[in-house]
């Protein structure tokens, strides 16, 4: 169900509410009688981002266990929340037309298969970007005190390729030149990076030295460059904003406009020790700023 990124992230945020119920007044609580219907509300609540009628109709056991793409895995309410206010407040829009829903009954519990396009639309630099991801899910339900409450659910991509790209990207500046070498023979990654995670189609920007540390724009990120050989590049993110850090690894493009690979957790909040690669997703780098010639700093970055 939706839902980022232990991820992003992510992705959950992005599909989670995809099975909530929304409701108003009279007409939302007859709907709620039916697993089925309760379960199209849901959808609705989601792409109206209303977080409100989510958390009353999502059972809030402590003990409940969700899985979501990009392996991401979730334990009770507290981590679902934060994940799903963040997604609403990156995306401009969402769009979840169902393609097939199938829904069993048995007594007071309920259990589904559904069939999703979840359709996310983010806004940068004044040009929207619109994304799909083809979304599977199954998961249950059970009736409390009358009203049907979603208490857990597995989602997972329809494709091999996970999110598609409904619109065409921001292209980067076209006076990006190819790697830059500084004065001792090291590549030069400094400049100004757009950073995609594929998995939830979440982009913000990272401004870096020639060393490749910095800052970067989600969370209060910053990027610590740990190896750089063979355009195989490697380092560490920790985002102070939501407490998370992890490692990255991707492979820089024989120009080095770009840079393709892989990110993923090592710490979120005081779960620690998270195995590498275990829980994360895919990185597309794009550099947008040119490389500054040798010996002047790098746009936003000071000697």
């Amino acid at each position: 169900m939706g839902m980022r990124h232990v991820v992003h992230r992510t992705a959950w945020a992005l599909t989670i509410g995809a099975i909530l119920v929304h409701s108003s007044g009279r007409h939302a609580a007859a709907e709620e009688h039916s697993p089925e219907a309760a379960i199209r509300a849901m959808v609705r609540a989601n792409a109206e981002k209303d977080m409100a009628a989510l958390s009353r109709l999502m059972a809030h056991d402590s003990d409940i266990i969700s899985y979501t793409i990009g392996g991401r895995k979730y334990v009770g309410w507290p981590d679902i929340e934060r994940d799903m206010l963040e997604e609403f407040g990156s995306a401009a829009e969402l769009d979840l037309p169902i393609r097939e829903l199938k829904v069993w009954t048995k007594g007071d519990l309920a259990w589904y298969t559904m069939e999703l396009d979840y359709i996310r639309t983010v806004v940068q630099d004044q040009k929207s970007q619109r994304a799909l991801l083809p979304l599977r899910e199954t998961g249950v339900l059970e009736r409390r005190d009358g009203q049907w409450v979603l208490l857990s659910w597995h989602e997972s991509f329809r494709n091999s390729g996970g999110a598609v790209q409904l619109a065409d990207e921001t292209s980067h500046d076209a006076s990006v030149r190819p790697t830059v070498v500084s004065q001792n023979g090291e590549t030069d990654l400094s400049g100004e990076w757009t950073i995609l995670e594929v998995e939830d189609n979440k982009t913000y920007k990272a401004t870096l030295d020639k060393a490749g540390n910095g800052p970067y724009s989600q969370q209060g990120g910053r990027f610590i460059t740990t190896k750089l050989e063979d355009r195989a590049w490697h380092g560490t993110w920790h985002q102070t904003g939501n407490d998370r850090e992890g490692g990255f690894e991707v492979l820089l493009s024989e120009d080095g406009a770009q840079a393709k690979g892989v990110w993923w957790y090592t710490r979120v909040g005081d779960k620690k020790n998270i195995p590498p690669r275990q829980w994360g997703g895919t990185y597309i780098w794009k550099r947008i700023a040119p490389a500054p010639p040798i010996g002047e700093p790098a746009p936003g970055v000071t000697k």
